[in-house]
């Protein structure tokens, strides 16, 4: 027997008899390692509860409901900013303001009449007229200052300016009306100042330009040259006659210069009554001409030196100014300001002016 000998080792029950050793078998795998970090929330997301999705949901619309009501609120801010601005200058522009502080001593009332005289602008007779009225009315007004800057403008607002002063002037007797030239006084706005009792300017003023105008465009030649026919109808001979697409009548145009003529002659009475024996005329005088400041005093045409300050001061003898011109509105000026001035001009040039006093 095996175990009889003592220098032969017990068999291994696990190998086949004659001592061949078994192959033994591999060792059982190990368990892989657990990962100790919790598991991605983009892996939990699709089981995540709908609570928290509702949750989710409705925070993100509340804070884009906050953010708009946040932009609507500045919009509705900014505009009630606007309307309280647009009312503020509104008020600050009705004639009444300032009137209310005025003083009752006595002072120098002060009218400006500045740009071209039309019905529509800043010169315009209505606001001129309603100016001087309120500055005339005023008892404690020792005088009135028309300052004009002006190169004229339409012959029949300058004529209802000119007529104003003449009546307001025989109304307040003891009320002088003086005119003081800064830059420009032509043609229109001379029409105006001859109704003064003077006329102050600066030596460098321009005065005078005593004609009338009537100018537009003739496009005869350059429709000849497109191929553009002219198709124009009319009942009357003459209703046609300052069509700037149709050629010069040479007939009407002699009605033209002579309407423009009579035009003339009435400002040249204007002047002549206004100025009387002070003016010193002669064959420039009415020829459209214009003359500095200091050439006019010679020719009789202006009566001294002024200014707004010096004429209070040292002619009226009431150097506190108070100005009683009637400005734009706010309207007024938002709408230049937008190009309704420049359309109305755009238009003036194109089409011809009947009788401009420039």
């Amino acid at each position: 027997m095996y175990g009889d000998d003592p220098q032969r080792p017990f068999d291994d029950p696990q190998q086949p008899p004659g001592g061949t050793p078994r192959p033994s078998s591999p060792p059982p795998a190990a368990p892989p390692p657990q990962d100790p970090r919790p598991a991605r929330a983009g892996a939990a997301k699709d089981d995540a509860p709908w609570e928290r999705q509702t949750i989710e949901k409705l925070a993100f619309a509340a804070l884009k409901e906050q953010k708009t009501s946040r932009r609507w609120g500045i919009f509705f801010k900014f505009l009630t900013f606007a309307y309280l601005a647009i009312v503020v200058l509104a008020v600050i522009d009705l004639p009444f303001i300032g009137k209310k502080g005025m003083p009752t001593e006595k002072h120098t009332a002060l009218v400006d009449l500045r740009g071209v005289i039309d019905s529509t602008g800043a010169a315009s007779a209505d606001k001129i007229t309603n100016s001087l009225q309120a500055a005339f009315k005023e008892d404690s007004a020792a005088g009135v200052i028309l300052r004009i800057n002006s190169p004229g403008g339409s012959p029949v607002q300058s004529g209802i300016i000119y007529d104003e002063i003449k009546r307001l002037r025989a109304k307040y007797p003891n009320k002088p009306l003086y005119v003081v030239v800064e830059d420009l006084c032509a043609s229109g706005g001379y029409y105006v100042a001859s109704a003064a009792d003077k006329i102050y300017v600066d030596k460098a003023s321009i005065v005078g330009s005593i004609g009338v105008i009537m100018d537009g465009f003739g496009f005869t030649g350059t429709m000849d040259k497109l191929g553009v026919e002219r198709r124009a109808y009319h009942a009357g001979e003459n209703k046609a006659f300052l069509d700037p697409f149709s050629p010069v009548v040479e007939k009407q145009k002699d009605y033209i210069n002579q309407m423009l003529g009579d035009i003339h002659k009435q400002f040249i009475d204007v002047v002549r009554k206004g100025r009387g024996k002070r003016l010193k005329e002669d064959a420039d005088t009415f020829s459209g001409l214009m003359w500095t400041g200091e050439k006019s005093i010679a020719i009789g045409l202006a009566d001294g030196y002024g200014t707004v300050d010096s004429v209070a001061r040292d002619v009226i003898k009431a150097e506190t100014v108070i100005d009683y011109s009637e400005h734009d509105n706010v309207a007024e000026r938002l709408a230049k300001r937008f190009g309704a001035a420049a359309a109305s001009e755009v238009a003036d040039r194109v089409m011809p002016r009947v009788g401009v006093l420039r």
